[in-house]
Formats: structure tokens, sequence, C-alpha cells
């Protein structure tokens, strides 16, 4: 049985700063001086609304979020809002092209062919996702309302490095797996939506950005719960939220800000990602998946050379204090996430392990 905590490189939910962890557990009897714990205060008070307020200003701060976009806190995650958004900006008989990478854009391609003309602008051959298109390889329909793309794929450990060409069109983005942990231009897009449970809190919490145009484009006739209008002109509190998720949203987005803002988490997560990247470039005893100028700084994914030490691979790093590290069950092999949660000493670690283990089985 594991002691104490564990370098935890799961894809989600994910690792959080600890001091944060640290201030739900002071939270939990008593939120801010209120008498009411964490678990219990009421969504209409005004200690909570004070939460909400800061958390949606911090997130405003660091992000960069211009002052006409609205900022909402939903629930559903990303898998929602694969419907969510064209069911709120795709109207009847318009058009709307999807960049195929992975496999959270091709469910959001389904969801959006639920609604309207929705299809695949790209999606690559026989590869097996390993890399993001280049601007050129694909062409957007002249008539398209908007593009969706996925800017960081979680399962193959490939990403965007680019804002993809939209052909003029408004660009709509899922951001889950790298929001406040890359750069990301939130001006560039119309929507942007983010699950909160890999880089910003814990799960039960999406994010949702949209400019005035996304937000002007809501159509009528759509169901309460699904209507983007309903929630901006309830400030995210028109039914009762997930409070707890919030509260942690808040708390990271204050941990983000005392240690350097964007700027330094983007710049921590590289040297995360360079040192892990090093070790598998070091040697062909370990075969990383995604191509180079596509590689995720949030996920990085690869298999042994001898695929059948993978398991002996997982175990023994398990035993060792190195947790979340099995692939996907749809693609297999080993996959390493490093959300801005976790520290570079979880990455050091795990390298160590790694040299040790290559040096045992080689």
């Amino acid at each position: 049985m594991t002691q104490g905590r564990i370098h935890n490189f799961g894809a989600g939910p994910a690792v959080l700063p600890l001091s944060v962890v640290e201030e739900c557990r002071a939270a939990l009897p008593n939120l801010n001086g209120s008498g009411f714990g964490l678990l219990e205060i009421s969504h209409r008070s005004q200690v909570f609304q004070d939460v909400v307020d800061s958390a949606m200003a911090g997130l405003r701060r660091v992000l960069g979020v211009p002052d006409d976009y609205t900022v909402l806190f939903l629930q559903g995650g990303a898998s929602l809002q694969f419907y969510m958004t064209a069911l709120n900006l795709l109207g009847e008989g318009e058009k709307a092209d999807y960049l195929l990478t992975g496999g959270w854009s091709k469910k959001a391609l389904a969801e959006a062919q639920r609604v309207g003309d929705a299809q695949s602008a790209w999606s690559p051959d026989d590869s097996g996702f390993k890399r993001v298109p280049k601007n050129g390889e694909y062409q957007i329909r002249e008539d398209a309302v908007f593009v969706h793309y996925t800017s960081n794929n979680t399962l193959y450990g490939t990403q965007f490095h680019h804002i993809p060409e939209s052909g003029g069109k408004p660009l709509i983005l899922d951001a889950s797996s790298d929001i406040a942990g890359v750069p990301i231009d939130i001006s560039a897009h119309d929507l942007v939506y983010a699950g909160a449970q890999k880089n910003l809190g814990p799960s039960g919490v999406t994010v949702v950005i949209l400019s005035p145009w996304a937000l002007s484009k809501v159509g009528d006739g759509i169901p309460t719960m699904l209507d983007y209008s309903v929630h901006a002109s309830k400030g995210s509190l028109f039914n009762t939220p997930n409070t707890f998720g919030i509260f942690v949203l808040d708390r990271v987005f204050n941990w983000l800000e005392e240690n350097g803002g964007l700027e330094a988490s983007i710049a921590r997560n590289q040297a995360k990602s360079e040192l892990l990247y090093n070790e598998l470039d070091r040697s062909d005893f370990w075969v990383p998946h995604a191509e180079r100028d596509s590689r995720s700084v949030m996920n990085v994914t690869w298999r042994l050379a001898d695929e059948s030490l993978e398991p002996v691979f997982l175990a023994e790093a398990e035993n060792a204090g190195l947790g979340g590290l099995k692939g996907h069950r749809s693609v297999g092999g080993i996959r390493a996430s490093m959300y801005n949660g976790c520290p570079i000493e979880s990455v050091e670690a795990l390298v160590s392990f790694m040299r040790d283990f290559e040096s045992r089985k080689s």
C-alpha cells in the first residue's frame, strides 16, 4: 500500500499544486471565516459570489481574456461542449469544419453532426495521429460558419504549436488539456472551452470563454440548460454549480499568479517536457509516438522497443512511487501527463527511474 503522495502523471483528474490541496483542507470546515464549510456553502450566498468573482477575475488576468468576452463556469466536461458548441452556434442549414487530430476531436465532430453539416477538413493518413496539420494542408469550406480544433491531444501526445489557419472563419478551441500551460491568444478565438480537471482544478467544472460574436450567434429554442445566453445572463449561477470545483479553480489561478503567471507556467512546462523528451531521444530503448514538430509539452506518449517490457515498466514504476503512467486504453504504451501542478522533481524522478530500468533490461 502506497504511503504518502506519489509522483502523479495521471491524465485527469490530474495532480494539483500541494499548496492548493492544503487550502482546500483548511476551507472544508470553515470557508473564509463564514462559519460554513466549503462543501456546505450556498451558491446564492455573498461568500460564494466572492469566490466566483475572484475566480473569474483571476482567469481573465492570467489568460488575458478581452474585456468584451464572456466567461462561464459550466458542468458536463468538454464532452458536453462537443454538442453544446454546435447546438448554440450552428444554425439550420449551416456548416462547420473540424480538424481531426485525435479521439476527442473525433467525438466533437460526431456530436456536431447531430446538429448540422459538420465535416472533417483534415484527418491524418494511417500514421496513427502522430502529428497535427500544417497550415496549407487542408481547405476550409467557404460557407463554413466556424472551424473547430483541439489544441492538445492527450491520447496521442500531439499539440498545435501554431494557431491553425481558418480561412477567416471564427475559431472554436477545445483547450482542455493545455489551457494556462502554453501560449494561447484568446482574442484569436471566438469560443474556447476546457474541462478543468487537467490544468485548472478538479473534475466537474468546465470553463467556456465566448466572444461577442459567439454569444450573439446563439439561436432560439435551445434547451435552457444548454443555452449559453441563459448561463451568461445568470453569471454561471442559473442552477447550482460545482461550488467546490470553482473554489479550487480560484485557488489554482491564485497559485499561478503567485508563481509568475502564464509566462512562468509556460517556462516550467517547457523545461519538464524537454527533460523527458531528451531522455526518450537518448536511446532506441524508447520509441516516442509523436513526430518532433507536433510533440506535446503536456502529455508525452511512448512505447518501449520491446513492448513485452511495458507491463513490467508500469508495475515497477508504480512500486517506485510513479503513478498514472499507463497509456490510454485505446492507444496503449506509456503516457506521462505533466500538467501545471506536476513539479519538475516528479519528472526528474521519472527520468532517473527510466535510466535505471533501461540499464537493467537492455
